[in-house]
């Protein structure tokens, strides 16, 4: 077909799907969008996301006392979302979990939350570098009746990994949370595959990171760090696993 037979009304569609797509391609490569939001952050205004709350959670009340609290704190965004916190406690239960790791605790809602699951000699190593956010948690969890459970580490998650690998802990977690400095992910992967026995599952949280991991910048070390740990565990042979879209995207990878 000639130029001179297509039709001016072909040419002006080309013409704007073309600067459609180039602006497109433009303004996802300068912003990667929010794919994903915590029910106590953007999801609030989710009629969606309201209805799943309705017609799913079962707060205990201690936890919910801990979750409103939590909200009072600038940095409340940190927190799990209620719905994938439940989602973590009812796998901890369906595995019978017994022996429980957090790397990563803030007010420890999420903790709560585990320890609500575990029996009651069960024993959750919680690993956080915070005093002043713990220290929040603190009442609730005794309120709660299960600050027992609870074996809380304040100092640097990889060497309170370390001292429970040298204590000859290995293999004798049931489940394991990550929700800590992102550049040290694979680190804290690694460490916990070795201290997770076989069927034991890691859950993984951030692992979509408001949707920033699609167009990865190369100068922002969190989320490279996230990415690649994303692809590594995509092909890791020692687990299986499934990512979700629950609160910013939890991986859970269960040890073969």
């Amino acid at each position: 077909m000639s130029f001179r037979m297509v039709s001016k009304e072909a040419l002006v569609g080309s013409f704007t799907l073309g600067v459609v797509f180039v602006a497109g391609y433009f303004f996802g490569k300068k912003k990667s969008p929010i794919m994903i939001s915590k029910s106590h952050l953007g999801g609030k205004t989710n009629p969606l996301m309201q209805y799943v709350l309705n017609h799913s959670m079962r707060e205990h009340p201690v936890l919910t006392k801990l979750r409103l609290k939590t909200m009072e704190d600038p940095m409340n965004r940190m927190m799990v979302a209620c719905e994938q916190s439940q989602l973590m406690a009812n796998l901890a239960k369906l595995i019978q979990a017994k022996k429980a790791l957090e790397i990563g605790v803030y007010t420890g809602y999420n903790t709560l939350n585990i320890a609500l699951a575990l029996p009651d000699d069960g024993v959750l190593v919680a690993c956080d570098i915070s005093e002043t956010y713990t220290n929040i948690g603190k009442p609730f969890w005794k309120e709660a009746e299960i600050d027992k459970k609870i074996d809380l580490r304040i100092q640097p998650a990889l060497k309170t990994l370390d001292d429970l690998l040298t204590a000859g802990q290995a293999e004798t977690f049931d489940f394991v949370f990550i929700d800590a400095d992102k550049v040290n992910y694979d680190n804290y992967f690694e460490r916990s595959l070795q201290l997770l026995r076989k069927g034991g599952i890691i859950a993984i949280d951030n692992v979509l990171w408001s949707g920033k991991v699609i167009n990865p910048s190369p100068d922002d070390a969190d989320t490279v760090a996230i990415d690649k740990l994303n692809k590594k565990l995509h092909k890791d042979t020692r687990i299986s696993l499934s990512m979700l879209t629950v609160g910013d995207g939890v991986t859970l990878a269960i040890k073969l």
